[in-house]
């Protein structure tokens, strides 16, 4: 079974000292002097690229020194980094960030764009070519809304408890193509949709493709947009790892992959974004409600044998185990204002 390369992309969140979106993202990036680095859609976030990676333990270490090195930069600038999905203080609207493309969107979609300060983890899988990408995401369809309950990690927004675990997906969803993806019939039916999408003006360009997976625009890679910024490193390495395993089991296949009803999907998404792991969810294959471990124990079996390629059946079931135990991000969250901490300084990066 080949093991394609793979890496992510985390987006974090500038504040000040009480929370509040900072707009602060170009002295940030320019302190760090990195490429691995790189601004975002609103002047309060900044995005991490981390390199090409072969383990989990290199993506591991390549994502804690980079968190460390952006977090000191931040605090240089008189900002804190937070991994957290969506702004928990402040208000809705935030500065875009000064680059033509970005005041292009804002200027197109107005405040849809402005109050899109969002921070996810994108998760790349190499794969040899785009009709390939297309295919692969067929086969990670299913299984988007457990990586979604998995790594969820935004309750609260504008300092209310919004009900849900992921507020982020919510907002997310709000654009066009965005959410769960279409079942593609071939490389011509995505394009074709595409297409239409742009000559409808609904795109500005395909970068603006925001499906929950996607072929790359930029890397030979199939892209995987569900998550939430987890809130530690071990959690994104953990959910890096389960999409790598999920791309070479559909490698392994060569199908097209199942073709589960859209509107069992989309339910499957909506228990995913409210419940996290905490409550039920909904296997999207069997179209069977079920608590969220049972579909993970269902994900789990699935990919065992990429696992086990990997030499990586422990780090996934130890990662699920302490998700379903201790909780994800959302979970934490709420523990933290029960017992009168800070949520910031529970997900606040600490500078190296």
């Amino acid at each position: 079974m080949r093991q394609p390369s793979f890496g992510v992309e985390e987006e974090l969140l500038l504040v000040s000292a009480t929370g509040d979106p900072l707009p602060r993202s170009k002295a940030v990036v320019k302190e760090v002097q990195d490429g691995d680095v790189a601004l975002e859609l609103t002047r309060a976030m900044v995005e991490i690229n981390s390199p090409v990676c072969r383990t989990p333990a290199e993506l591991h270490a390549a994502l804690s020194e980079l968190r460390a090195r952006l977090a000191t930069a931040a605090a240089d600038e008189g900002a804190r980094l937070l991994a957290i999905g969506v702004a928990p203080q402040g208000r809705a609207a935030q500065s875009i960030t000064k680059q033509p493309r970005y005041q292009e969107l804002a200027h197109r979609w107005g405040s849809l764009a402005r109050e899109h300060g969002v921070c996810g983890l994108h998760v790349h899988v190499d794969v040899s070519d785009k009709e390939t990408a297309v295919r692969v995401s067929n086969h990670l369809r299913p299984w988007l809304p457990a990586l979604l309950a998995l790594t969820a990690n935004s309750p609260y927004y504008l300092g209310k408890d919004t009900g849900f675990a992921s507020w982020r997906w919510l907002m997310i969803a709000r654009w066009p193509c965005a959410g769960p993806p279409p079942y593609f019939e071939s490389l011509e039916h995505y394009e074709a949709l595409v297409a239409m999408h742009l000559a409808a003006g609904t795109l500005m360009d395909e970068q603006m493709v925001y499906w929950d997976v996607r072929p790359s625009t930029h890397l030979p890679t199939v892209e995987v947009r569900v998550s939430d910024i987890p809130l530690t490193v071990d959690e994104s390495v953990l959910l890096a790892t389960l999409v790598r395993a999920i791309v070479m089991i559909a490698l392994e296949d060569g199908g097209r992959g199942p073709t589960p009803d859209l509107e069992v999907l989309r339910a499957a998404y909506w228990l995913a974004a409210r419940n996290g792991v905490s409550d039920a969810g909904l296997d999207v294959l069997s179209a069977e409600p079920m608590p969220m471990a049972k579909v993970l124990e269902r994900l789990q079996r699935h990919v065992e044998p990429a696992l086990q390629e990997l030499d990586a059946i422990d780090l996934v079931a130890e990662g699920i185990h302490r998700a379903l135990t201790d909780g994800n991000g959302a979970v934490k969250q709420r523990r933290a204002l029960r017992e009168g901490k800070d949520i910031l300084a529970l997900t606040e990066i600490k500078p190296g």
